[in-house]
């Protein structure tokens, strides 16, 4: 075979192989709660949460306890518990549900719920007033160090991402979340799932980091 035809395909590999080092998963978030040992307690009677299914970041899961979230105008019923318990109580929905429910849409960080919407959470044993704990959730990257230093990137950087699907779309202003417990994956929600067409097998690449 050609000398020169051999350093091609070698040369087409390698770029292949970095183009797939660079490629990030991509999932959707739906609707769901995280609960405080408090609430927990309040709304089912102990602080324990039932594990149902591992998520794709170590150490959360899907839990067996369902809830019913309730807005102003509407509610959703068997809405997703996640766990473990947190320090506060925080709900998480698209702008479309949060227009369902009556109350108006704050995108935020995880955890940043200072001033959010209000609402009631009913469980199996009672009900309570969720003050200020209504987001939607801003789209975000989680990455371990290592990962972070092979993009060339640090907590709290925001890049924009090409996601492929029936309809790519590039998305801006991505926080990058660094921690050692993370897992690569890029998360949004249903509305953006939605406008991507993003299917079970659907990938994102970073483009390039934005200046603050």
């Amino acid at each position: 075979m050609d000398k020169n035809l051999i350093e091609s395909i070698v040369s087409k590999v390698i770029d292949e192989i970095k183009a797939l080092k660079k490629h990030i998963r991509v999932e959707a978030s739906g609707r769901h709660v995280h609960l405080s040992k408090e609430d927990a307690i309040k709304l089912f009677g102990t602080e324990t949460l039932t594990p149902l299914k591992e998520l794709s970041q170590p150490g959360q899961y899907l839990c067996k306890e369902k809830v019913r979230i309730i807005g102003p105008k509407g509610d959703f019923k068997e809405v997703a518990v996640l766990g473990p318990v947190r320090d506060m109580t925080q709900v998480e929905v698209s702008m479309t549900d949060a227009r369902a429910l009556g109350i108006k849409p704050v995108v935020r960080d995880s955890g940043d719920i200072k001033n959010c919407p209000t609402l009631w959470i009913q469980g199996k044993y009672g009900m309570i007033e969720a003050k200020s704990s209504v987001i939607v959730a801003r789209r975000h990257i989680h990455m371990t160090p290592d990962d972070a230093k092979a993009f060339n990137l640090k907590d709290k950087d925001e890049v924009s991402v090409r996601v492929y699907g029936e309809r790519k779309i590039i998305f801006e202003d991505v926080l990058v979340r660094v921690n050692p417990r993370f897992s690569l994956s890029m998360h949004i929600d249903y509305d953006e799932a939605n406008a991507v067409g993003l299917s079970k097998d659907a990938y994102g690449e970073i483009l390039e980091k934005q200046a603050k």
